[in-house]
This record gives structure tokens, C-alpha cells and sequence, in this order.
């Protein structure tokens, strides 16, 4: 009531708003990984110096703290972007060991942060 009145001594044209009505919340189904790589942004092994991984993208850069994913290698190989080094490079921190990987390997940006399952 007070804001209309207030309206009238703005001068301006005072609608009400609508009440909010509940939103339905949206489930979150887990995508394979393979789904997502179609559309996903395409990388290469640049440089291994232990657990850090420089790797070079071509077209943008996926945001700090996105998970990488290695292709090819003898086991899953997840990476956590850390830093952006400027000229299409990534430096990223490796969640297990590096032994074997080697320079030129395909990375895949799976779009989204390291997800850990919780709970029962």
C-alpha cells in the first residue's frame, strides 16, 4: 500500500509484481563422459614436469578448475586446470601419476569441475 502511494508521488506507473510461483528443480543427470566429447574443447600435451601438466588448446581455454581428461593413456588420467599461461596454454595439476604420459596426447575438457560421489 505505502509503495503505491509512493508511486503517485513519483509520478511514475506502479504495476504489482506477480507472485513468485515455485520452480521445480532440475535433476542433474550424469552424462557418460563420451556423450559430452562431441562437443567438448580439444587440447594437447605440451610439457610434464611431475604432476603439473602444460597443455595447449587451440580455440578457448576452459575456466580454472574445469577437469581435463587424458585420451589414450594406460589408466584415467583426470586433470584440474590451475593457472592460464596466455597462448592458448593451460597449466594444470595431474590427480595421479604422470609416468608414461608423453607430449602431443589428445586432452578433452569435460566442461565442468572434478565431481566426487558422496553418501550411500
Amino acid at each position: 500500500m505505502q509503495s503505491l502511494a509512493r508511486c503517485k508521488v513519483l509520478q511514475r506507473a506502479c504495476v504489482p509484481l506477480a507472485p513468485a510461483r515455485a520452480v521445480a528443480p532440475v535433476a542433474l543427470n550424469g552424462r557418460p563422459f563420451a556423450a559430452q566429447a562431441e562437443t567438448a574443447v580439444v587440447g594437447k600435451v605440451s610439457q610434464v614436469i611431475g604432476a603439473v601438466v602444460d597443455v595447449q588448446f587451440e580455440s578457448a581455454l576452459p575456466p580454472i578448475l574445469n577437469a581435463l581428461e587424458v585420451e589414450g593413456f594406460e589408466h584415467r588420467l583426470v586433470l584440474e586446470v590451475a593457472q592460464h599461461l596466455g597462448e592458448n596454454m593451460v597449466r594444470t595439476i595431474a590427480m595421479d601419476g604422470t609416468d608414461g604420459l608423453t607430449r602431443g596426447q589428445k586432452v578433452l575438457d569435460t566442461g565442468a569441475p572434478i565431481k566426487v560421489p558422496v553418501g550411500e
